[in-house]
C-alpha cells in the first residue's frame, strides 16, 4: 500500500534548507515496515497574491506500507518531524492519506486547482475529507500546498521526483548511466527532440549530476536531448532550483 505523506512551508528564505530536505529527513523516520518509495515535488502556481518562500511547491514522501494501520504513527511523526525543524516564519502543513482513501478523487481536482488559481484554506479541508491535514504553526496555510501535492501526485501527471527507488538512489547514480541500467528502476528516458525515438537500451545518457525524473503516467519519465550519436543528455538544473 501508498501512503502519501505531504509537507508544505516549512521554511523560510534564510533558514538554511528547504521543505526538500525536511520531507527527506522524514524518509529516515519511518515505523519498521514502512520505506520512502518515492519524493514528488510538486510546483503550485506562483502569482502575486498568493504568499510563498521562494518557489511555492510542496514535497509529497511516497511510502510504501503493509497496510493503513501505521497511518496514524505516520501522522504523529510527521507532526513531530515539523516541530522538531520548526522556523519561525514558516507557516507549516502535513496531510497524511492512503492511496484508497474516498478523498483522492477530490483532492485531485483540488490539486489541479491549484495551479490556476489562489484557493483557501477552507477548500483545502473540504477536499481532504476525512483524512489527515493539520496546520502546525504561523498562518497554517502551509496545509493548502500539503493537501494539493498529495492531489497532484496522485493524480500522476505532475511533479517531479526527487527521490527513487531507495533514500539516496537519485544523488549516487553515476553521471554517465545507459538507457538499459535506468529502466531496470523503472525509470523510462524519453527523447523530447522532434523525433522523439525510442532509446535502445545501450546508449549513453548523461545527467550533470541532476537526475530529476517528471513523474508522468503515476512513474518516472527522464527527458532528454540529443547530443552526438547514441548519446543523450538531461535537461539541465536552473540556476537557484532545489534539489
Amino acid at each position: 500500500m501508498i501512503i502519501y505523506v505531504a509537507f508544505d512551508d516549512t521554511d523560510t528564505l534564510d533558514c538554511g534548507r528547504g521543505t526538500g530536505k525536511l520531507a527527506r529527513w522524514y524518509g529516515g523516520e519511518l515505523p519498521d515496515g514502512c520505506r520512502l518509495h518515492a519524493l514528488i515535488r510538486q510546483q503550485l502556481l506562483v502569482a502575486d497574491d498568493i504568499p510563498y518562500t521562494s518557489h511555492n511547491s510542496s514535497l509529497v514522501c511516497m511510502i510504501e506500507a503493509p497496510d493503513g494501520s501505521v497511518i496514524p504513527d505516520l501522522i504523529r511523526r510527521g507532526a513531530a518531524h515539523i516541530k522538531k525543524h520548526f522556523v519561525e516564519g514558516s507557516d507549516p502543513g502535513l496531510c497524511v492519506v492512503a492511496e484508497n482513501d474516498p478523498a483522492i478523487p477530490a483532492l485531485k481536482e483540488f490539486g489541479k486547482l491549484c495551479l490556476v488559481r489562489k484557493v483557501t484554506q477552507a477548500e483545502a479541508h473540504a477536499a481532504v475529507g476525512k483524512a489527515h491535514l493539520s496546520g502546525h504553526g504561523g498562518t497554517n496555510d502551509g496545509v493548502i500546498g500539503a493537501a494539493a501535492g498529495v492531489g497532484l501526485t496522485a493524480l500522476g501527471e505532475s511533479g517531479r521526483v526527487n527521490e527513487w527507488h531507495e533514500a539516496g538512489f537519485t544523488r549516487t547514480v553515476p553521471q554517465e548511466t545507459t538507457a538499459g541500467f535506468l529502466r531496470e528502476y523503472r525509470i523510462e528516458p524519453l527523447a523530447i527532440d522532434k523525433n522523439a525515438a525510442w532509446i535502445p537500451d545501450g546508449d549513453i545518457i548523461g545527467n550533470n549530476g541532476w537526475l530529476r525524473p517528471n513523474w508522468v503516467s503515476g512513474r518516472p519519465i527522464l527527458p532528454v536531448l540529443g547530443i552526438a550519436p547514441n548519446r543523450w543528455q538531461t535537461l539541465p538544473k536552473k540556476k537557484g532550483e532545489e534539489s
